[in-house]
């Protein structure tokens, strides 16, 4: 009866750590207001350790089979879940535009599923340490990243009349002139040809300058449309 309890016991800190290590890392994302947020990393976290006991058990719940004829790969288990999760995980990944959003948002379920894990086989000090460390990486990293030196990619669409469209060498030098540098360049004729387009991919490496040319396209009277679209993760 003893024994029972102590593998009661167990099981409970293995899935209690699990909800208490998942809903930390869902409360940050919960915060910054992503779409799988305090429930869906609880419930990831608390699924594989749930996962992982059952492996790790098997010899509690199929009582009565000879103990010579059960084999446990918990390694096994491991690889099936991080495999599922990669489906949860490309969910939250969706395109905005030409801008790509989710990915760190993905990653965080990815490895929320990890810590699971390690709580699911009673591995605890690995499991906190990471829990800290995940923590650490998505609520401070993000400030530590506006101090890494980094290009700015900008998509940039420009519209004039036929007849009054800007040459391309004067485009490039209005570019140059806020700290951008052409990456990408196309053309086209639109509207039954009387309007010419700009299509441009330009970098800088400061974000300030995006507001600078939105500025300057603004006070071009021969501009009939344009887009500015930054890109970011």
């Amino acid at each position: 009866m003893q024994f029972m309890s102590l593998i009661y016991l167990d099981i409970i800190q293995n899935i209690g750590g699990a909800l208490v290590a998942g809903s930390l890392i869902g409360l940050e994302r919960t915060f910054h207001g992503r779409p799988a947020g305090f429930r869906t990393h609880a419930l990831v976290c608390l699924a594989s350790a749930i996962l992982m006991l059952v492996t790790t058990h098997q010899w509690d719940w199929l009582a009565g089979v000879p103990l010579e004829t059960i084999r446990t790969d918990p390694t096994r288990m491991a690889q099936g879940i991080m495999t599922g999760i990669g489906f949860l995980g490309a969910g939250v990944i969706f395109n905005e535009g030409v801008t790509v959003r989710g990915l760190t948002t993905a990653a965080s379920i990815w490895v929320t599923a990890a810590v699971g894990i390690l709580f699911g086989v009673g591995f605890y000090f690995p499991a906190i340490l990471s829990t800290a460390i995940v923590l650490g990486v998505l609520a401070l990293f993000r400030y530590l990243e506006d101090w890494i030196p980094s290009q700015l990619y900008v998509h940039n669409v420009l519209r004039f009349a036929r007849e009054k469209t800007l040459e391309e060498a004067e485009l490039r030098r209005l570019f140059q002139e806020y700290g951008f540098s052409v990456v990408e360049m196309s053309y086209a004729l639109i509207n039954g040809g009387a309007e010419f387009e700009y299509r441009t991919v330009i970098i800088t490496r400061q974000s300030t300058n995006v507001k600078q040319l939105v500025a300057r396209l603004r006070g071009m009277d021969d501009v009939l449309e344009f887009r500015v679209s930054p890109t970011s993760d």
